[in-house]
């Protein structure tokens, strides 16, 4: 099926991609007959303006996982979902105060760098090879899947042209640039997905009010779902092992979001290319402004798509259209793909380049920071220890181009996975737990070693298969238990912390190990601006949780 195209959506699309290409190409020429050097590929010549920097960190976040996965799972366990947004925008501020600070001051190109500089090369190797691993097979295949997804639903492109399309038109722009192509492209992806997303909200509640407007539209699913509206999941609750109810405050979501907003290369290179500490974090304050809104374009429609396909009259009122593609709670991922079928002409061109904007523009990320990871921790490390910036910046190139053709093979295998928002965080979570120990450590416990790093970070593997195969049926051995998988997430990172913490211990008698970071009260201290707009985001999460809370 699908959904029609008229020239003026045509045109609109093709604006928006020629806009994007354009603009990436421009920023991408060599400057004055001077070869692009390291730096300026990995780290866009560390140039970076606050919200150029807060307005990538949304792009490179903000993909089909959301708009699509995220859409899908409003539709399925509702407003709770939202967690991961606005649980996001405080862990943005820590990051800001907390981590920022030291990883500028190390003047890192990648996060694995900050491992050797803490611990060791063969750890920051081994990170490395997960990192790689889980963005290759995970995020980008996953991202490719879903977007190639929307456009199967939406236009009819069979999933293999879509993932081919998609791969292309990232790799066009991105390639040859570098950071600094994806991060300035990045501010005109973020306006095309924030418009286009808004759109997509208000059409769909006003058509849930019956054309009575937007917070007539809130009012109505509101009143029809309430029980899509509970932050805070009880026991009782069929998506309670998702989301589990206050663990989701005070446990493993908090090792989803740090790792990711922290320690996960394709998001934390955007604040390394910064000018300054100064612009980092108020790059990182207005990402988590951002991040109050986004659920409003990412988790709403989904909501709505749920209340009209249980709704009659305006079932009736769609005819046949809306019998095509039409989400179920087995595929909940279809939600906003079916919603942007009843736009009307002009708009709907605008939503898909919003969807297609928030695609593109996390591929490009998430290949640049591959690429990033593989040139400066295993190529140069490695491979050819004494390459110039050229030979640097072109295995930069080749590595982005093998990471992609692997993903394209990877990406329609992912087919029939339910709420595949779920899905990468879940995969995600059997990783990131020993990671974050291991950071969290050498961060803030100087006693921390190498030797406890590693064990730590091996081990946590196990330790997070233990708990991840307990949904399988054997816990009903008593060997194993079955826990929600961010419970999971948070007993294996505590677990890590603690065989680091043991092993450390063992090996230096309590001392401090040479290589511990020495920080102070005037490490973490931020400006007034900082200051000011953290305290408002909090404020604006207490009034959030305190209006939805049950």
């Amino acid at each position: 099926m699908n959904a029609t195209f008229a020239l003026t959506d045509y045109i609109i699309f093709f604006v928006y991609a020629a806009l994007i290409l354009g603009v990436g190409l421009y920023v991408s020429r060599n400057k004055e007959g001077k070869e692009k050097s390291a730096e300026d590929y990995f780290l866009a010549s560390k140039s970076l303006p606050w919200w150029a920097i807060g307005a990538s960190l949304i792009a490179a976040n903000i993909s089909a996982e959301q708009f699509i996965g995220m859409s899908g799972s409003g539709f399925s366990l509702g407003l709770a979902i939202a967690s991961y947004e606005w649980m996001a925008a405080l862990t943005l501020l820590i990051v800001g105060k907390f981590f920022l600070p030291i990883f500028i001051d190390k003047g890192l190109y990648t996060i694995p760098e900050f491992v050797e500089k803490r611990y060791s090369t063969q750890l920051k190797t081994i990170l490395a090879v997960f990192w790689i691993a889980l963005y290759v097979f995970v995020n980008l295949a996953s991202v490719l899947y879903l977007g190639s997804l929307a456009l199967e639903t939406i236009m009819g492109i069979p999933m293999m042209y879509g993932v081919l399309g998609l791969a292309l038109f990232a790799v066009a722009y991105s390639l040859y640039g570098g950071l600094s192509a994806v991060s300035w492209t990045d501010v005109i992806q973020v306006v095309f997905l924030i418009i286009g997303g808004m759109v997509t909200t208000y059409l769909a509640l006003d058509t849930v009010s019956g054309g009575q407007g937007m917070w007539a539209g809130f009012e109505a699913i509101y009143a029809a779902a309430p029980d899509k509206f509970v932050m805070i999941l009880d026991k009782s609750h069929p998506e309670y092992k998702s989301l589990p109810g206050i663990g989701v405050l005070i446990g493993g979501m908090w090792v989803a979001n740090v790792y990711y907003w922290g320690f996960n290369q394709y998001i934390i290179q955007r604040t390394l290319a910064a000018k300054s500490l100064k612009e980092a974090q108020n790059g990182i304050l207005f990402a988590a402004i951002l991040k109050l809104v986004l659920p409003l374009i990412v988790v709403i429609p989904g909501i709505a798509a749920y209340v009209m396909i249980n709704d009659p009259a305006i079932m009736a009122g769609l005819g046949e259209a809306g019998q095509l593609n039409m989400p179920s709670t087995a595929q909940a991922d279809k939600a906003y793909p079916w919603l942007l079928q009843f736009l009307p002409t002009g708009l709907k061109g605008l939503a898909f380049a919003a969807l297609a904007a928030a695609i593109v523009s996390s591929l490009a990320s998430m290949l640049n920071s591959t690429s990033t990871i593989f040139t400066m921790d295993i190529y140069k490390q490695y491979i050819n220890p004494n390459a110039g910036d050229r030979a640097t910046v072109n295995m930069g190139r080749i590595s982005a181009l093998v990471a992609l053709a692997i993903a394209c093979v990877m990406a329609p295998l992912l087919g029939g996975i339910d709420q595949a928002f779920q899905f990468i965080q879940e995969y995600t979570g059997v990783v990131s737990p020993g990671i974050l120990a291991v950071f969290l450590l050498g961060l803030f416990w100087k006693k921390a070693t190498n030797r406890g790093a590693i064990v730590g970070a091996l081990s946590s593997i196990p330790i997070a298969m233990y708990f991840k195969v307990a949904p399988k049926g054997w816990s009903d051995s008593g060997v194993f238990m079955d826990l929600p998988f961010l419970s999971q997430m948070g007993y294996t990172t505590l677990l890590t912390m603690a065989v680091i913490a043991v092993v450390s211990w063992s090996e230096n008698n309590g001392t401090e190990d040479a290589k511990g970071i020495a920080i102070s009260s005037s490490t973490f201290r931020t400006g007034p601006i900082f200051n000011i707009g953290a305290f408002a985001v909090m404020i604006v999460l207490t009034v959030l949780y305190g209006l939805f809370w049950s």
